[in-house]
């Protein structure tokens, strides 16, 4: 009647081998940026969220050095309103600011 405890499989999960995700590089590093320039707005873009919020590390694959970095150029690119602080903004605006396009006028009816 009595069992033995090392044999008995009940209850025991079975061992999966862990998936270990390789961590990819930080952009800036990758890229020897030493300074992050709060008016390059078209690069800023890319770490903002639709909703208008700075994407997290785990989100934007940056270093913890550069991601404070970052955080403070956004803040400041939106305080000179080179990137917009809300999301109502944002969808007035048709998505982020980019690249600068040229405006073509409307043709004149006859």
């Amino acid at each position: 009647m009595y069992r033995d405890r090392k044999d008995s499989t009940k209850g025991k999960k079975e061992e999966k081998s862990r998936y270990i995700p390789k961590r990819r590089p930080c952009p800036f590093c990758r890229d020897k940026i030493e300074i992050i320039d709060y008016k390059d707005s078209a690069k800023l873009t890319q770490f903002i969220s639709t909703r208008g919020k700075i994407e997290p590390r785990r989100r934007s694959g940056s270093c913890a050095k550069h991601q404070r970095a970052l955080a403070i150029a956004i803040k400041r690119a939106r305080h000179l309103a080179l990137l917009p602080f809300a999301p109502e903004h944002i969808y007035k605006m048709g998505g982020l600011p980019g690249p600068v396009q040229p405006v073509t006028p409307p043709a004149a009816s006859k």
